[in-house]
């Protein structure tokens, strides 16, 4: 169900002051459509092509068109929203040419990462790489991937916020490496691509990302945080929650994301809010300040962490190359919380 949070997140991001224009007649295929990140940049494709006219047509690839249909509301019987149901390492459809695309199929759970690294590891390589293919034969103006944080690894040798040109270690023959290898390689895939055929590519490395679009049942700490919220339990912390990551709400991401799309050059882009740096204990705490009149309470059980939870201890990313193309957060972490158990309120709530 999309909630007045959600409307209010859409409104938020369109609002920006982007090129917009530059997506006039376009065609825009978005992978994994059902996810957090994705999802909540085609309503708000479908919602600059209301408020622009830009006669732009969103073509939604997802393996469950049934949730789909659920996420997007009345949307989905909207003629700028076309649903592709399928695999994104299966042959694409040749029918339509799409005009750019925005690669966000991926599995970003933590449970998949240690059940499924194959599945994990295929979605970023082979679907990569049929994206790309496509997008040369389609003659696509521009490759958007989706990636991640984790493709710095371990950069407990570098001092400081990470920029893009920081890269630290990975233990590439730890099965837990299928999704940080994984985005690695998808970004040399893009890169070479764009080398060898002159595809405009853009690399957005997000940090942790919460809000609207997350599950409650995802696997990761912000999720897992709110559901506890919500059911009115105690948080429990598997560590002493002293790793540090940015986190940053989901509208301000998808901000980031079309800041560089429509504004950047080819490369590299950290999407994350410093200001919401903050350790997992942290966190924590912000969010059960949130709904203070719970009264709940923060606990440590300090036995073996969740299977594929990552093992580095600070991803905070320097996001200065992304604000100097115009990128501010707008969302602060206390308000971002609130605004995320506010959304799944709203979900819970009875029909009228």
């Amino acid at each position: 169900m999309r909630t007045q949070v959600v409307n209010d997140d859409i409104a938020r991001v369109v609002a920006e002051d982007l090129p917009w224009f530059e997506l006039q007649d376009a065609r825009v295929l978005v992978t994994g459509a059902n996810g957090m990140i994705p999802s909540v940049a085609v309503l708000a494709l479908l919602e600059a092509n209301r408020t622009f006219g830009l006669n732009l047509t969103v073509y939604a690839l997802v393996r469950n068109a049934q949730r789909t249909r659920e996420i997007f509301d009345d949307l989905f019987e909207s003629p700028a929203l076309v649903v592709w149901e399928q695999d994104v390492t299966a042959p694409l459809p040749t029918t339509v040419a799409m005009t750019h695309i925005i690669h966000g199929a991926s599995a970003a759970q933590p449970k998949k990462h240690a059940t499924d690294p194959v599945g994990t590891l295929n979605a970023n390589l082979r679907g990569t790489q049929n994206l790309l293919d496509a997008a040369v034969s389609w003659g696509s103006r521009s490759f958007v991937l989706m990636s991640s944080a984790e493709i710095y690894g371990d950069t407990s040798g570098i001092s400081g916020m990470i920029s893009e040109d920081d890269y630290g270690t990975i233990d590439i023959l730890s099965p837990r490496a299928c999704y940080s290898e994984g985005k690695r390689a998808s970004e040399t895939i893009a890169a070479v691509y764009s080398h060898q055929y002159g595809i405009s590519y853009t690399a957005a490395r997000f940090g942790h990302v919460y809000g609207p679009g997350l599950r409650a049942d995802d696997g990761r700490v912000q999720a897992d945080f709110a559901g506890d919220v919500l059911a009115g339990r105690d948080i429990v912390l598997q560590s002493a929650g002293l790793a540090q990551r940015t986190y940053t709400y989901v509208s301000d991401a998808v901000t980031g994301l079309f800041t560089a799309m429509l504004r950047g050059s080819n490369g590299a882009f950290n999407v994350a809010d410093a200001s919401g740096l903050v350790t997992i204990r942290g966190l924590a705490e912000t969010f059960v300040s949130a709904r203070a009149e719970k009264h709940l309470q923060l606990q440590f059980d300090q036995g073996v962490e969740s299977a594929g939870t990552s093992p580095i201890q600070f991803l905070g990313l320097d996001s200065a190359k992304l604000r100097a193309l115009g990128w501010n957060p707008r969302v602060p972490l206390d308000e971002g919380v609130d605004r995320f158990l506010t959304h799944l309120e709203q979900q819970s709530e009875p029909a009228a």
